[in-house]
């Protein structure tokens, strides 16, 4: 069975830094490109960051304040965010996708976590 389990979310101020966990279970991981998408009440869900054989890729709104990580022996992906802004406020959520032509585009992705939320307050 397919599991892809988010934590690390919660309620910070603007400036402060959260970090996000993936853990994948129940497929070849190192098969995958995984990312991460958010969604805010109201909005479409959005790519924020993927992580594919060790390439990355963020949408512009992140660029700089976001890193993605793997820890291909723990099957984890980690985001990393840092200066956050009430605009990032939403749920997010880890995707993996075994063929993702466009990495940043929901539609690519084959199997998805439950979402985690993070809360940025002014």
């Amino acid at each position: 069975e397919v599991q892809l389990v988010e934590s690390g979310g919660g309620l910070v101020q603007a400036g402060g830094s959260l970090r996000l966990s993936c853990a994948a279970s129940g497929f070849t991981f190192d098969d995958y490109a995984i990312g991460w998408f958010r969604q805010a009440p109201g909005k479409e869900r959005e790519g924020v960051s993927c992580i594919s054989t060790g390439d990355t890729y963020y949408a512009n709104s992140v660029k700089g304040r976001f890193t993605i990580s793997s820890d291909n022996a723990e099957n984890t992906v980690y985001l990393q965010m840092n200066n956050l802004k009430p605009e990032d406020t939403a749920v997010y959520y880890c995707a993996a996708a075994l063929n993702a032509g466009s990495y940043l585009y929901p539609v690519e992705y084959d199997y998805w976590g439950q979402g985690t939320q993070v809360t940025v307050s002014s």
